[in-house]
């Protein structure tokens, strides 16, 4: 495959975000130049879609540590061979998926990932799409009297919400994992380091309240943003295929698995990159 020229080829998925990158083979080192036209679009589109790749996991690791820092993922094993590449799978006999809810990966952590690649190594005939929003957006159409408000605001986030924690279980059974109660208190609003633009940083799975606030205070506001920073035309869909890689930016998007392919595998592989202490 390999790519046939300087200058990479970038199809839009959706207006809201979302690109597709083509004729770039990823099994082997890009040149630099090719490497900052992709990290240019990863700012620009905040996900990016690669097509018909074939990857082991070291080459997926390789690809990755092009683009950053890759970490371990914190509450479940990465595969024996390559411990940074974490199996992202749900079975034929599970009905509860990994990651079924609205977030923002790991938000928890001091410092949470600059961004996460997926590849499908195996997918159902049909669904398991992604959903992805854009949280600049969301700010964006904020008010002016909310963006006030929320500009003093800390999201105290952590990995016990029982909603996200029960889409974990199946795998840390598994890999014999137990529950790491992890929390980290976080801008409502965070700037990002790079564009230098205001994104929500609040999200369904893992922020259960604002700094100095009660949870039954802050769940009005929670609520209402929940709501808010998903909208249809602030979102993009992604339909899966074997050899699918995506890589999105979680400082600026949130994203949804599909789960809606019960009595089917899906098994896919998942490199994070770290990041920075929000701001």
């Amino acid at each position: 495959m390999g790519a046939p020229s300087n200058h990479i080829a970038i199809d839009r998925l959706a207006g809201a975000l979302g690109a597709e990158i083509s004729d770039v083979d990823l099994s082997s080192p890009l040149e630099r130049n090719i490497v900052a036209q992709i990290g240019q679009a990863f700012l620009e589109h905040l996900v990016l879609v690669f097509r018909n790749q074939s990857l082991t996991p070291r080459q997926l690791l390789a690809f990755a540590k092009q683009l950053g820092d890759p970490i371990p993922y914190p509450q479940t094993k990465g595969l024996p061979e390559c411990p940074l590449v974490t199996p992202v799978v749900k079975l034929e006999n599970e009905t509860v998926n990994f990651g079924g809810v609205w977030h923002s990966d790991t938000a928890y952590l001091e410092t949470p990932p600059k961004a996460s690649l997926l590849y499908a190594i195996e997918v159902p005939p049909s669904s398991g799409d992604t959903l992805f929003a854009n949280q600049y957006s969301a700010y964006d159409s904020l008010s002016d009297g909310l963006k006030a408000t929320l500009e003093g605001l800390v999201g105290v986030n952590t990995s016990a919400n029982p909603d996200m924690a029960a889409t974990r279980k199946h795998r840390q059974a598994d890999d014999g994992v137990a529950l790491k109660v992890l929390e980290a208190n976080h801008p409502a609003v965070r700037t990002h380091p790079a564009t230098g633009r205001k994104a929500l940083y609040v999200n369904t799975a893992h922020t259960s309240h604002f700094e100095g606030w009660t949870a039954e205070e802050s769940r009005p506001l929670l609520d209402y943003l929940s709501k808010h920073q998903i909208q249809p035309e602030f979102r993009s869909r992604l339909q899966w295929e074997p050899g699918t890689l995506t890589i999105w930016d979680n400082r600026c998007t949130q994203h949804y698995p599909m789960n809606d392919y019960h009595g089917h595998r899906r098994v896919m592989h998942r490199v994070t990159l770290a990041g920075d202490v929000p701001k």
